[in-house]
């Protein structure tokens, strides 16, 4: 390659990563590497040229679209990024369910793989507003899933509002295992939209402890509308590539955080 054409392919690549990360809202470095066939070194110094004009905001491990407080990606689009973190804390959430019990999964991806781990638990009760979950655990033979009301949501496949609110009200349940678009130790977890900020609070409150599902595109990162307050997040389970210092903050201000490691980088 010469001199010459290096600075048309790296203008190129350039242009495949914005309409990616334009395209899901915010994305892994591997997974942006993966779709422009580069090294995360190359992506990363694309990264780097990309928020210095403006275009994106560079994360750890990853990139998002500038000014995220409101944007709220579709269910598809976030089932389609960081695929192999979502599996490693389903799998290290499903430690945490146990035969006999009673507890609430919220909407999300991260929740929809937790459910298909727990599918073969005995005389659980779930109690979901997310219509991925509720289908996964349908025809599980141990599991009593209990949907809550409400107006369903597109973009979330989930029951938000105030209908939803209300059939949560009086529940009681061990635990709630909840994700979002972001979470901080300033502001706990948050997402953009009020409805689904609200439904997410209701769900929260019914558990006696919170626990927290987050990759690492997500640890660090604030949206506009808080669910789950810092200090009520019992446990965060996340990835190996998130920021080790939002997670010291965290264990310090007496979150119990879990880090699931990627089979990719136990050499497996």
């Amino acid at each position: 390659m010469t001199e010459e054409t290096k600075p048309a392919f790296a203008a190129e690549r350039r242009e495949r990563i914005l309409e990616l990360v334009r395209a899901n809202g915010a994305m892994a470095l591997r997974d942006i590497a993966a779709h422009v066939r580069a090294s995360e070194v190359t992506v990363r110094r694309d990264i780097r040229v990309l928020e210095a004009e403006g275009l994106i905001d560079r994360r750890r491990g990853g990139a998002a679209l500038p000014g995220r407080l409101g944007h709220e990606p579709s269910y598809t689009q976030r089932s389609g990024t960081s695929t192999p973190e979502k599996l490693a804390i389903a799998s290290a959430a499903a430690r945490l369910v146990q035969d006999d019990d009673a507890i609430v999964l919220g909407p999300g991806s991260t929740t929809e793989a937790l459910a298909r781990e727990i599918v073969g638990r005995r005389n659980l009760t779930v109690v979901t507003n997310s219509l991925p979950v509720a289908e996964v655990l349908a025809a599980a033979p141990g599991v009593e899933v209990v949907m809550t009301g409400g107006t369903l949501r597109g973009t979330t496949l989930a029951l938000v509002g105030t209908a939803a609110e209300q059939s949560l009200a009086g529940l009681r349940v061990h635990r709630a295992f909840v994700s979002g678009n972001g979470v901080t130790a300033q502001r706990g977890l948050s997402t953009p939209n009020p409805a689904v900020g609200s439904t997410d609070r209701a769900l929260a409150a019914c558990a006696e402890e919170v626990i927290v599902l987050a990759d690492h595109t997500k640890v660090g990162a604030d949206t506009m509308v808080q669910t789950v307050a810092p200090e009520n997040i019992a446990h965060l389970i996340t990835d190996n590539h998130a920021d080790p210092e939002v997670l010291m903050t965290l264990e310090d201000m007496g979150t119990l955080v879990h880090v699931a490691v990627l089979d990719v980088d136990r050499g497996e």
